[in-house]
């Protein structure tokens, strides 16, 4: 999918951080946009900016408030919502959560929050939507994380959940390639958004040593990352050039990793 324009685009978790970002940037491609979050009064603040950033008047936008870690508020606000406005072009699941933390410290409750809002929410929402885009083709681009594909400390509920994305994208990918439909996964760095300061707030110190030298992008680089991604039919959509270098070390020389993030942990360890 190379132009946007006049094409239909769903994204969850529109309202803030990358995910509205993104729905700017698509409505200055002169796509309609569709935009879903759980509280209604942020969608509607949201729908505002994206509206702005349109290019005719043909275009159409509209925030619907969902869950995405419940199955039966997918259902019912989707179905909703294709009957309104048809099937999407493009999915952009970019609904997620971190709390990052200890293991010993992270309960089973915020265990299986985690899991049904980062990866059972995409789930839900590619059940429901994908039957209807088979007929068009399309694509989707489920967003994970560099924790991704790279354990890092304090993150092992998030880890698993964003692990998992990646598994669930790349089987997808293939068996919807006959239907004309791309799946793309995006991983991110740190990202300057609500989300990433919610995280700084429970972060243990040895998490912060290993970030401390990255940098942060901001939601609008990542989102312009992972627009041209689609246009390339790129599979790992990873921004940014320290990200990208990360990638390649942990495929193919993950023992400079490891030693990196390692040293940062017992140099914090021992203070």
């Amino acid at each position: 999918m190379k132009d946007f324009r006049d094409k239909l685009v769903y994204i969850t978790g529109g309202s803030s951080g990358i995910g509205l970002a993104t729905a700017g940037l698509m409505a200055q491609e002169g796509a309609s946009v569709v935009i879903f979050s759980r509280r209604q009064q942020i969608l509607d603040e949201a729908l505002k900016q994206i509206k702005s950033r349109g290019v005719s008047a043909g275009q159409k936008f509209a925030g619907r408030s969902m869950d995405v870690s419940k199955r039966e508020s997918v259902e019912s606000v989707l179905s909703s919502a294709l009957a309104e406005f048809g099937a999407p072009d493009v999915l952009i699941n970019c609904a997620g959560r971190a709390y990052p933390h200890y293991f010993e410290d992270i309960s089973y409750q915020q265990f299986d929050d985690t899991m049904k809002t980062n990866l059972y929410g995409i789930w839900n929402a590619c059940s429901i939507l994908v039957p209807h885009m088979k007929a068009k083709g399309g694509a989707i681009v489920n967003v994970s994380s560099m924790v991704g594909f790279l354990g890092v400390f304090g993150y092992c509920d998030y880890a698993a959940s964003k692990f998992a994305i990646v598994g669930f994208s790349e089987t997808l990918r293939s068996e919807l390639k006959k239907y004309n439909i791309t799946v793309s996964v995006l991983c991110p760095p740190d990202t300057d958004t609500p989300g990433f300061a919610t995280e700084n707030l429970t972060k243990p110190a040895e998490t912060r040593a290993i970030s401390a030298s990255a940098k942060v992008m901001t939601s609008e680089e990542v989102a312009r990352e992972l627009i041209a991604g689609i246009r390339k039919n790129t599979f790992m959509i990873i921004p940014g050039f320290d990200g990208k270098l990360t990638y390649f070390l942990k495929r193919h020389m993950p023992f400079i990793i490891d030693r990196v993030m390692g040293a940062a942990i017992n140099k914090t360890q021992k203070r």
